[in-house]
């Protein structure tokens, strides 16, 4: 018996057959591309996606051959949100992916009902999430908007698209739901406040079902589509994160940094509240900590450094110098606890220096982030982890030293890859005699100096003026 497991993350689509035993047999990827038609606008193409999607499950399901694929589930990037026919599935607008803050300039006509979205959904108010999106794009699209009030179209995250267009079943998992800023995290219902507010009707928005329901079959197969869940709660599933209480960090494209918060949601300044799993029976919270810029500041820095991507190798570059410089990313805006949106790049004291030690700020911005989320979360709970574990193509040894050094407590890093393809397995497959990771492939113990302590007030410093 063989478990299926789709990944569609920001830049490819991942497919994985998991055995009975929770290994990998066989897995394959298809790239995708992100389009960045004007400043702090950033697209992709749904029906890519799906293509992709479509591929990648008939070369899992050749390769099982007379093995049986007896689950499936499918974990997908967040906050990524289209429109779409009802009856045809197909799209009619761009998805606008996470890292698009194109909604900025309408995000102060909703400031004063802010901390009462914050409440009630449990997300920031940020251009980055579906109701701003949703108001946005209405607003500039006429035909758009005539389709909407014809009942034609749903609104809903690339994860409701992608399950609808595969088994035929409208529906938006809830544990992406949390990211729309249109769901009450406490009643697990469409917010009426939220909808009124950005004009949305609530024919125009799937049902929202629970992480694990069955949708139907896959395509034209009798395998059934049983798991769709936020691919950063799936990493956090994957690191032993159904306990509560568990706190571990996800560093790819974007990052994370995650806590299980148990069966009730508690609201935390600058962080978001989500679900992270629920079926007819249970449902748990997490508390989590976004950060738009991690794997992607490489990626940005390419550019701006002219750098060739298979020269980029930035964890090689960082291992060998120090910087006294800051960088600040701005080009797809600071998520938590800041929710800044799309601004220049902050350069401090990087003058005249090497594109290396560019790239080492880049790199040490993602652990400052980390540290203020850390802060945030330690501050609300009460309790200091005696380990944090990382995971995430992101996660290598310079940053996760560094991160070690700001945070003041060791880092665990285990070599076993796809945590978020592991946690769909570990929901398909519930009898799967879960390792609790007491054991990492790596420590990195932390070993903070003077020179670390004067970075971090400079960080902080850096960040306050920005804030004004």
């Amino acid at each position: 018996m063989n478990y299926l497991v789709l990944d569609s993350g920001t830049s490819s689509t991942k497919a994985f057959l998991f055995n009975r035993n929770g290994k990998i047999i066989y897995s394959n990827k298809i790239k995708h591309q992100l389009n960045r038609p004007r400043k702090f606008y950033v697209e992709c193409d749904a029906n890519i996606i799906l293509t992709a999607c479509k591929n990648l499950f008939y070369d899992m399901l050749n390769f099982s051959g007379d093995t049986p694929i007896i689950n499936a589930g499918l974990a997908v990037q967040r906050s990524t949100f289209l429109f779409w026919e009802k009856k045809s599935c197909k799209p009619i607008s761009p998805a606008l992916s996470w890292q698009d803050s194109r909604a900025q300039s309408i995000i102060n006509i909703f400031s004063q009902h802010a901390d009462t979205l914050w409440y009630k959904t449990g997300t920031p108010l940020s251009a980055h999430f579906g109701g701003p999106k949703f108001f946005h794009m209405a607003d500039h699209n006429k035909e758009l908007k005539d389709a909407i009030n014809s009942n034609e179209v749903y609104f809903g995250p690339l994860s409701a698209f992608l399950s609808q267009a595969i088994t035929g079943t409208p529906g938006v998992d809830e544990s992406i739901a949390c990211r729309s800023l249109l769901y009450n995290i406490h009643k697990r219902t469409w917010s009426k406040f939220a909808l009124n507010l950005f004009g949305v009707n609530k024919k125009c928005l799937p049902p929202i079902t629970p992480v694990y329901y069955k949708y139907g079959n896959f395509f034209d197969t009798d395998i059934t589509l049983n798991i769709v869940i936020g691919d950063q709660q799936s990493a956090l599933i994957g690191q032993g994160g159904l306990i509560p209480n568990t706190i571990a960090g996800n560093l790819g494209t974007s990052g994370s940094l995650q806590f299980n918060a148990g069966n009730n949601p508690i609201i935390i300044p600058g962080l978001i509240s989500s679900l992270l799993y629920s079926n007819n029976k249970s449902k748990y919270y997490m508390v989590e900590g976004t950060i738009n810029a991690c794997n992607s500041i490489f990626y940005h820095l390419e550019t701006k450094l002219n750098i060739p991507h298979n020269k980029m190798l930035w964890d090689q570059r960082v291992s060998q110098v120090k910087t006294n410089g800051i960088f600040i990313p701005g080009f797809s805006g600071l998520a938590a606890p800041y929710w800044i949106s799309g601004f220049n790049d902050v350069y401090i004291d990087l003058e005249n220096t090497s594109k290396d030690e560019i790239i080492r700020a880049g790199m040490e911005s993602i652990a400052f982030l980390i540290n203020d989320i850390y802060r945030c979360l330690i501050l609300a709970i009460d309790q200091k982890p005696k380990i944090i574990y990382f995971s995430g193509g992101a996660a290598r040894h310079p940053l996760l030293q560094f991160i070690s050094d700001i945070i003041d407590i060791p880092i665990g890093y285990s070599s076993m890859k796809d945590r978020t393809a592991y946690g769909v397995y570990i929901l398909l497959n519930p009898k799967h005699k879960f390792n609790k990771l007491k054991n990492a492939n790596y420590i990195f113990e932390p070993n903070p100096g003077k020179f670390t302590h004067q970075k971090k007030q400079k960080w902080a410093d850096a960040i306050s003026s920005l804030l004004g």
